[in-house]
């Protein structure tokens, strides 16, 4: 499993958005990720600063951290490539509707994603997939 530091996982994401911005090959992944960006015009200055990959970003400072943020759309797109957990793909669709683009769904399972994962960390186990789902599917009902 691919288990990437955080300075590993910083580079990545520089050095997509510099080779995308320069013209040069780029990944499949780093092309999705590169594409991420874009999306992502406030991030732009931060990931062209070589000081952001030692930054921290903190709750405290006020910022959001664009790496976990890149990082999050990165892994939501990958489970809706292949419907994993099964169902996301349907949940997204439903909630890509609702909110008018799949870029608005991703912003809200992130949210679905961060309270699953810290609920998983808190009690030691493994995230609940189902509970992920139903988060997510919540999130699409609601008013």
């Amino acid at each position: 499993m691919f288990n990437p530091t955080r300075d590993e996982v910083r580079q990545f994401f520089t050095e997509a958005w510099r080779k995308q911005q320069t013209g040069q090959i780029l990944t499949p992944l780093e092309t999705m990720a590169a594409d991420w960006v874009a999306a992502h015009p406030e991030y732009h200055d931060v990931l062209s600063a070589s000081e952001s990959t030692v930054k921290d970003y903190t709750p405290e400072g006020g910022q959001t951290n664009p790496f976990l943020h890149l990082s999050m759309h990165l892994a939501i797109s990958e489970q809706l490539s292949i419907d994993q957990p099964p169902g996301i793909r349907a949940a997204h669709d439903r909630l890509a509707a609702k909110l008018g683009s799949s870029h608005d769904a991703q912003h809200a399972i992130m949210e679905c994603l961060g309270e699953t994962l810290w609920e998983a960390q808190r009690s030691g186990t493994p995230p609940d997939h189902e509970a992920y789902l139903e988060r997510i599917r919540r999130r699409g009902t609601q008013q």
